[in-house]
């Protein structure tokens, strides 16, 4: 006998677990279903949380080893790898424990398996050892997330070749570390085992880091990470990846690089994500998949498939749990009857490298390639007194602005602890904020917060840290 409920959620991770709750909330029978013991996801397991948490002992160690320019010495810091790991895992025990707990107060049915659809209105369950369950259900959310890109060319199956996942093990430290990527994770990555003591080098096969990011943004975060890293190559690519036992010879051809052969301890390949829409049994039915291979959803997360709603990385850039936890409120309002959207004017972005990138709405670049007439204002961080403070002036928070309106359009910002800045800029998007709006709302002071309003103030010409002609 099949079970039957009236909800079903695939995957639970951040966009998972979410809807999963609120329609327990709501008074819906929902099952969740996941083939980890616990809810979490992969931002939980192998993400969002391990990887910010080595960060936090990657910049724990930066400050040490900084602090001798401030007159204190702490000497070399002692890396205990073994505790580091049992830490890192305790924060992940921690947090999918509590969502364990969340889920049973809330008597959501948590069925720990590997989900098939059989059909529009039946999933089939495939637990330990040969069981399957097959449940039966009026609507289901598919959140199964995403999983790393492994070209053909860097496909190997070597301890010495690690992925976004691997990587946070910390099976060890090497001594030299190749990072394929120039993104966010091999950036924040490559920030950890550098902060760690392995020797970096970089290769990103386009003309810049954080392709896509504002220039001026990424600009500060190159200047610093030029320093932590041995080399960064731009525009090059790996021709070939070969695993030995003694090291990963590589093959990189670029217009800076003059060696061709180098030999690395260990190599981590960080150059995308797919989404996991190709093991869900889509093909039992109606949903439509692009040419990525993402769910084709409208704008309240519904499939071609009436019953069926996809949420998360499963439907699209960008690919960030904050979205996911967003959508799943939608598609559960949708399911219940509610008038619902999801319609967000500005989803924030964050870099959690040492300094944080973080921004929202629109990007000047984004302006820049759609031929949007647009003003910007910048407030560089060493105007600042907190800045000055932390000895950390190195960081930038601007505004794009539009210029008939002076309607604020974007955010953008780097320095340290930006990521913990950006909301501001989300709501003052999302409210329809201009730019005269954001010095009515005093900010406390001395704090970093102060570089928001002070970047409002540059565009009116009236900065008190500032000096900027007044327009005419």
């Amino acid at each position: 006998m099949a079970k039957k409920t009236d909800l079903i959620v695939v995957g639970a991770g951040p966009g998972g677990y979410t809807a999963a709750f609120l329609a327990a909330d709501l008074g819906i029978k929902v099952m969740l279903i996941d083939e980890s013991p616990r809810p979490g996801g992969v931002c939980l397991y192998r993400g969002c949380m391990p990887s910010k948490a080595l960060l936090h002992v990657a910049n724990v160690l930066t400050e040490a080893r900084h602090a001798n320019a401030w007159g204190v010495e702490f000497g070399e810091p002692k890396i205990d790898l073994e505790r580091l790991r049992k830490w890192k895992d305790n924060v992940v025990t921690k947090l999918t424990g509590g969502l364990a707990q969340l889920a049973e107060q809330r008597s959501v049915d948590y069925l720990q398996g590997v989900a098939t659809l059989v059909d529009a209105h039946t999933v089939s369950v495939a637990k330990s050892g040969s069981a399957v369950e097959t449940v039966r259900f009026d609507h289901a959310i598919l959140a199964t997330g995403s999983r790393p890109v492994l070209p053909e060319a860097l496909a190997t199956k070597s301890d010495r070749v690690l992925d976004s996942t691997s990587a946070l093990d910390l099976s060890r430290i090497p001594e030299n570390l190749l990072v394929i990527g120039g993104g966010y994770i091999g950036l924040e990555l490559g920030s950890v085992y550098a902060a760690l003591g392995s020797e970096i080098t970089v290769v990103e096969m386009t003309s810049g880091l954080l392709p896509g990011v504002d220039r001026d943004l990424v600009n500060v975060l190159s200047r610093r990470f030029g320093k932590i890293a041995k080399a960064v190559y731009m525009d090059t690519q790996v021709i070939n990846l070969k695993p030995g036992k003694t090291g990963v010879e590589v093959v990189l051809d670029g217009p800076s690089i003059e060696n061709r052969q180098h030999n690395f301890d260990m190599a981590l390949v960080a150059v995308g994500r797919i989404p996991n829409s190709d093991t869900l049994g889509l093909d039992r039915t109606v949903v439509e998949l692009d040419e990525r291979g993402f769910v084709k959803v409208d704008s309240q997360r519904r499939t071609a498939e009436p019953s069926l709603f996809a949420i998360g990385d499963l439907v699209g850039e960008p690919m960030l749990a904050h979205k996911a936890f967003h959508e799943g409120r939608v598609a559960v309002e949708a399911i219940t009857g509610l008038q619902t959207v999801f319609e967000p004017k500005a989803i924030p972005a964050v870099v959690f490298t040492d300094p944080e990138i973080a921004w929202c709405g629109l990007t000047e670049t984004q302006a820049a390639k759609d031929q949007q007439l647009v003003s910007v204002a910048r407030f560089p961080w060493a105007a600042s007194g907190r800045a000055l403070t932390l000895d950390r002036p190195d960081g930038l928070t601007k505004f794009i602005v539009d210029p008939n309106t002076e309607q604020v359009l974007g955010v953008g910002m780097v320095g340290s602890g930006a990521g913990e800045l950006i909301a501001e800029g989300v709501v003052a998007i999302e409210m329809g904020a201009t730019v005269s709006d954001l010095p009515l709302c005093i900010h406390p002071h001395p704090t970093l917060s102060e570089t928001i309003f002070e970047s409002a103030e540059v565009f009116l010409g009236r900065s008190t840290h500032v000096y900027r002609p007044k327009r005419k």
